[in-house]
Formats: structure tokens, C-alpha cells, sequence
């Protein structure tokens, strides 16, 4: 069985001036890291031209489908029926994108089947964690 789903999604990047405009998106979820679920844009995307990565809780995309949740850097709410909404605060300034609900539940489902909810800890190896961290001390 893989240990990581990696799957293309088109971001809409919502911008003070319209028109917004599509970008892409690979959203990520790995067995080795449970509780995490990456979202990453390309270079194109952002304002100074270099790639961007965001990291966050699957828990918190899961709730944010049907509610509004984080108060972080990470916020996420649903925008109607079928898009959603997420909001990356940085140093830098604010970025929102909207992404299809449908994309993001088949994407979470596959991400169920790989580690289903409740069960992530089972799933993470402490002590190779606490070895490599020692090793780069």
C-alpha cells in the first residue's frame, strides 16, 4: 500500500483587484506524518517567484469543509456549496485561494483510507524521530 498521496488540485487565487485568477496546486499526505497535510504552490503563483509550501493539520481542512476554523496561519471556511476557502497568513502579507470541496473531500477520503482518523499516533515513529534529532544536535 503507498505511503503518500500526492494530488494535483487548481487553486483560484483571490486578489484585491479582480479578476482572480487559477493556479495549481498539489495538495500532499504522508503515512509518516499523520496529523499533516501539505499544500504547495508553484513559483508562478507567488510575488517574489519563488515556490511556496504550506503546512497544517488535516483535522483543520477536514472541519474547515463544513465550518469556519484556525485563528492562526492557517484559516479555512466554506464559500458556498462547493468551493472552499483557504487564508495563509504570513510575515509578508495574506494569501486566499478557493479549491473545489469535492476535490478536497476525495482528496481527505484517500487520506482516511491511508490513516484513518483516530488511529495517527499509531502511525508515527517517535523513536527514529528522537534519534534523528539527536544526530543534528
Amino acid at each position: 500500500m503507498s505511503t503518500l498521496i500526492d494530488q494535483a488540485v487548481q487553486a483560484r487565487l483571490i486578489v484585491s483587484a479582480p479578476p482572480a485568477r487559477a493556479v495549481p496546486a498539489r495538495l500532499r499526505y504522508e503515512r509518516s506524518d499523520p496529523f499533516a497535510v501539505h499544500i504547495a504552490f508553484p513559483p508562478a503563483a507567488s510575488l517574489d517567484g519563488a515556490g511556496v509550501e504550506w503546512t497544517f493539520a488535516r483535522e483543520l481542512l477536514a472541519t474547515g469543509l463544513n465550518t469556519s476554523t484556525g485563528c492562526g496561519d492557517v484559516q479555512v471556511w466554506p464559500c458556498g456549496a462547493d468551493r472552499t476557502v483557504l487564508e495563509f497568513h504570513a510575515r509578508e502579507g495574506v494569501a486566499m485561494v478557493q479549491l473545489d470541496t469535492a476535490e478536497l473531500r476525495r482528496f481527505l477520503g484517500r487520506s482516511y483510507e491511508l490513516v484513518p482518523a483516530g488511529t495517527e499516533a499509531g502511525h508515527l515513529d517517535v523513536d527514529s524521530d528522537l534519534a534523528a534529532l539527536l544526530r543534528e544536535a
